[in-house]
């Protein structure tokens, strides 16, 4: 066999291999990206289950969106809603926070909730902005099997936040 019929033999399996892996390979992270060009921008990093992103506008206390238009849920902490009491102090606090800057996204079991948002944990550089909304009274406790990671230190600063009158332990009660 010459060196050309080598070279071609070797393109042509490798051609075939790739192939199959399109067709029956599920998870294959090449078939993640698009090779189509869109308007929606890539995020910065993405390894698993952490991926640091850009935070493009803030919803309420424990909501944001995020580059590409996709909403993010902070896992385990629920903000006043809308006219409920401290519902803006906690959205502009959470506005503060992480509007405009890079965040890093970590998931705990569940991906999106009932309404198709990521379930993450927050962090802006060390701070850990549901546990920061939690301690600090702009959130309650609000963990949902099985994403109970954090569940005891939320609990803890739930309840230090309560002793102290923080936030909502002060105004709403």
């Amino acid at each position: 066999m010459t060196r050309t019929n080598k070279q071609l033999t070797i393109y042509v399996l490798a051609i075939i291999l790739a192939v199959i892996q399109i067709l029956f390979v599920k998870d294959i992270p090449l078939l993640k990206t698009s090779l189509v060009p869109t308007n929606i921008p890539t995020p910065t990093t993405f390894i698993g289950e952490k991926q640091t992103i850009l935070v493009t506008r803030v919803i309420d206390g424990d909501t944001i969106e995020i580059e590409g238009n996709i909403k993010v849920r902070y896992v385990g902490i629920n903000s006043p809603e809308s006219e409920q009491c401290f519902s803006n102090e906690a959205y502009l606090e959470n506005k503060k926070l992480v509007e405009g800057k890079t965040v890093t996204l970590i998931k705990d079991v569940s991906d999106k909730d009932k309404y198709g948002r990521l379930l993450r944990y927050v962090y802006l550089n060390d701070l850990f902005v549901n546990d920061y909304l939690i301690k600090n009274g702009f959130a309650k406790i609000m963990m949902i099997k099985p994403d109970i990671k954090y569940y005891q230190e939320f609990k803890i600063g739930e309840k230090e936040a309560k002793e102290k009158k923080f936030g909502i332990w002060d105004k709403c009660n």
